[in-house]
């Protein structure tokens, strides 16, 4: 499948051992169906449809703005929403826009909003809201510094209630790949006053405009996390997909149950006590599959990525030389085999950018593509390396990520490193890497359509203080980033992406460890998946 980014305008059950179920019962209500003391759950009509839903992690921070963590992106699609989204196939369509236009020489843009859009506490949105909610966006996402950094001096400008118009200062074609990108960081659109939070602190008003409500009184940390329907949300009139298209919400409540166990997880599935489980450990997909009353289903098709990340500041990555150093010990099928382990669910990919997608390349990749423990022995040795210890931040509750830094010490010890593992839940690890000093490396994963172009990511940004966690600093980068942004042709950007491509890799802004699929592990009672990028929950129904 070639992806392009174009614009349009307007059964048998499983029992749970009753052992297990009375210590689950004693950390505070198993599944999210009992409350604890402290938090007892309001009564729920039987006719109220509910879908429960084991998503990968849990819900710490409720600001998409302040963090790419994909549980946050997810809880940022449920309650608010977008000007634009962007379909399966990467068109993408106006979501809360109806209309808009732009000049001859593409500096001036107008936008008007449609009918009937409204915040959860009854109030419009208004161009006032947008305009707030993508200035507080732009100074953390890599596409909207370039945007905001384009903008003319005064160039938001509000026409009225529902239309704004941007100005800028030079031609700038990649407004609506800005402003639909479905990748974190998301423009999504909140309330002015809430977007008038400095962009460095967390929101607490959670008043969105989205399909869905969150119930904050009705969360339970480490539990449960609820969503309820918004029932004067206007969906569009298009089918639902990817993020565009139109967002019908078919159940009353969704319910974000937390359960850490890959077992237990997989026993409260089968046993229909929740209906669907996100990111079923790899290591399930067989017996899963094997349940009747169980689907596996492809809802993301182009997957997602790992990647290595270096922090920049801290020694001895500070030195280039050792980052490359690491970087040639890194294998990827050595990752991809032992935390995946079946070959269909997984490939290398030596490129930056998504395989399979418009910008992906080799060139500049040589060291990755063929990674060399002796070559990267003889670099550590040449770079000057005095054995200082490397913190390598691991993370535990993630099924589908937990053995790569298990990989990552081992390659990293063989090539001459001294390796001190910290292990911490992923909450711990994403509070961990954002301050810059005590960490030295962690592995992640996103999903692949944030890797599709050399914007589209925070991690190809080398901005210094206002790169992503790890922060990168070259100037030569962000240049060739910058070109890439006012190329004004298909070949002249494919030729920038490829100098951005080698750059990076020359930096070391970060390894990347191959591409890989997840299924969705849900009861066959659920219906409707959207195919797009991640899981959403517009759309589905339990019959």
């Amino acid at each position: 499948m070639r992806f392009e980014f174009k614009i349009k305008n307007s059964g048998s059950r499983l029992k749970l051992p009753q052992r297990r179920l009375r210590a689950l019962f004693a950390f505070c209500g198993f599944l999210g169906l009992w409350a604890c003391a402290k938090a007892p759950a309001a009564p729920i009509e039987p006719s109220v449809r509910i879908l429960r839903v084991v998503p990968e992690s849990d819900l710490e921070n409720l600001d998409p703005i302040s963090t790419t963590a994909d549980i946050t992106r997810h809880h940022g699609y449920m309650i608010y929403d977008t000007l634009f989204g962007t379909d399966e196939s990467g068109q993408i369509s106006p979501q809360m826009v109806n209309t808009f236009e732009h000049s001859a020489d593409m500096k001036t843009w107008t936008f008007t909003l449609r009918d009937g859009l409204e915040f959860h506490d009854g109030s419009p949105v208004t161009s006032e809201d947008v305009i707030a909610s993508l200035q507080r966006w732009g100074q953390r996402d890599t596409m909207g510094q370039i945007l905001l950094s384009f903008l003319k001096p005064g160039g938001w400008i509000v026409v009225n209630a529902k239309t704004f118009r941007m100005e800028f200062l030079r031609p700038y074609s990649l407004v609506l790949e800005s402003l639909g990108k479905p990748g974190a960081y998301v423009p999504f659109i909140m309330p002015q006053r809430v977007a008038s939070t400095p962009a460095n602190e967390q929101i607490t008003d959670l008043t969105g405009s989205g399909p869905f409500i969150f119930r904050k009184e009705e969360r339970i940390h480490g539990s449960r996390v609820v969503y309820v329907r918004n029932a004067r949300y206007r969906p569009r009139a298009e089918p639902a997909s990817g993020t565009a298209g139109g967002k019908v919400v078919k159940v009353d409540r969704v319910e974000w149950i937390i359960i850490r166990d890959s077992q237990t997880q997989a026993n409260a599935l089968a046993a229909g006590e929740v209906d669907m489980i996100i990111a079923p450990a790899f290591e399930m997909n067989s017996s899963l599959q094997s349940n009747p009353n169980i689907q596996m289903v492809l809802d993301n098709p182009l997957g997602r990525r790992f990647h290595m990340r270096f922090n920049h500041l801290q020694p001895p990555f500070d030195n280039v030389k050792v980052r490359q150093a690491a970087m040639a010990a890194m294998n990827q099928l050595a990752f991809l085999q032992t935390q995946i382990g079946k070959p269909e669910l997984y490939r290398t990919c030596f490129s930056i950018y998504t395989c399979k997608t418009p910008y992906a390349t080799a060139y500049g990749m040589d060291f990755i593509a063929s990674p060399d423990l002796k070559r990267a022995q003889q670099m550590l040795i040449e770079s000057g390396y005095k054995g200082t210890p490397v913190v390598l931040l691991r993370q535990t509750d993630v099924a589908n990520e937990n053995r790569l830094a298990d990989v990552a010490r081992q390659l990293l010890t063989q090539a001459g490193f001294t390796v001190n593992v910290q292990s911490m839940d992923w909450k711990t690890l994403v509070s961990r890497r954002s301050n810059r000093k005590g960490w030295n490396l962690f592995i992640s994963s996103g999903p692949s359509v944030s890797y599709m172009s050399p914007l589209s990511s925070n991690i190809f940004s080398a901005a210094c203080e206002k790169a992503w966690v790890g922060w990168p600093c070259d100037k030569e980068l962000e240049m060739e980033r910058l070109n890439f942004a006012l190329a004004s042709t298909a070949k002249e950007r494919a030729a920038i992406a490829d100098r951005v491509q080698a750059r990076a890799m020359s930096v070391g802004t970060h390894v990347p460890l191959g591409e890989y699929v997840i299924k969705v592990a849900a009861r066959k009672n659920i219906a409707g998946f959207v195919t797009g990028y991640f899981t959403v929950f517009w759309n589905l129904e339990k019959h």
